[in-house]
C-alpha cells in the first residue's frame, strides 16, 4: 500500500482498521499481513508486516543467506500455501520453486517471489521493489523502487515509475501529477535521495499506462522512452 494513498484514506476514514497484507498468488495467496498501528509520511514505507499462521517468509541475499536488518534481500515464502508449480511449465517452476538453500535435510520447498525487501528495526517487513527493478549505476545498485517511493512522496505527485535504460546508464522517471502540470522533480526529490539515484530523464505524463492486470505498464513506458 502506497503510504500517500493510506494516508488519504486514514483522514476521510479514521474510524477504519486498516491491515496491509503481502503475498503473490503462488503461495495461496498471502504471506504477511501488518495491522497499522502508527502514522507513516507519505516518504516512509508502509511495512508488509510478519508471516500469517502456517507460513515463514525468509529474506535471502545473492548469496542465498539470511539478510541482516536494514539490508535488502529477496522475499522467499515457504509453508502449507506453497503451490506445488506451474502447470505444465517444468522450466518456470524449477527456477523458483527451490529447495531451501538454508538446510539439506530433507524436501524443503520455498517459493523466490522476485521481490526485494528488508526488516525495519521493529521486526517488521518492508516492501522495496521487484528484484527485477534492481540495477547498477554509476557503480551504486539501486532499487528503482525507492526512486519512486521518494518522488511519490512530493505533494501534487499522483503517481511515478522508473525505468532504466541500460546502454546509457540512465534512470528515467515517468510522473503524473493532480493538476496535470510538470513539477520540478529533482529540486524537490534532493532531500530524499541521494545524487547517484537522481533520474537522468524526468518525463510528465498526463496519464499512466496500466496494463490488464491494473499495474504500471513499464513495456509501454519504455517504448514511448526508446520513440522519444
Amino acid at each position: 500500500m502506497p503510504t500517500k494513498q493510506l494516508n488519504c484514506w486514514k483522514r476521510n476514514l479514521p474510524e477504519v482498521q486498516y491491515i496491509n497484507v503481502y503475498g503473490p498468488t503462488e503461495v495461496t495467496v498471502d504471506c504477511t499481513y501488518y495491522v497499522v498501528d502508527r502514522e507513516f509520511t507519505d516518504g516512509e514505507y508502509v511495512p508488509i508486516g510478519n508471516n500469517i499462521p502456517n507460513k515463514q517468509v525468509l529474506l535471502l541475499n545473492d548469496e542465498d543467506k539470511l539478510v541482516a536488518v536494514g539490508e535488502v534481500g529477496e522475499i522467499c515464502c515457504r509453508g502449507t500455501g506453497v503451490a506445488m508449480g506451474y502447470y505444465n511449465n517444468r522450466e518456470k517452476t524449477d527456477s523458483v520453486f527451490v529447495q531451501n538453500p538454508l538446510h539439506n535435510l530433507y524436501n524443503d520447498i520455498i517459493y523466490r517471489t522476485g521481490d526485494l525487501g528488508r526488516w525495519n528495526e521493529r521486526g517488521e517487513l518492508e516492501f522495496v521493489s521487484r528484484k527485477d527493478f534492481q540495477v547498477k549505476h554509476k557503480g551504486n545498485r539501486i532499487e528503482l523502487g525507492e526512486i519512486e517511493v521518494a518522488v511519490n512522496a512530493i505533494d501534487g505527485v499522483t503517481n511515478a515509475a522508473c525505468i532504466f535504460d541500460q546502454s546509457n546508464d540512465k534512470i528515467v522517471l515517468y510522473y503524473t501529477t493532480a493538476d496535470g502540470t510538470p513539477m520540478d522533480i529533482i529540486n524537490l526529490v534532493k532531500e530524499r535521495i541521494p545524487v547517484y539515484m537522481f533520474p537522468e530523464v524526468c518525463n510528465h505524463l498526463l496519464q499512466m499506462p496500466y496494463n490488464m492486470n491494473g499495474k504500471i505498464d513499464r513495456i509501454k513506458l519504455k517504448r514511448f522512452y526508446d520513440n522519444i
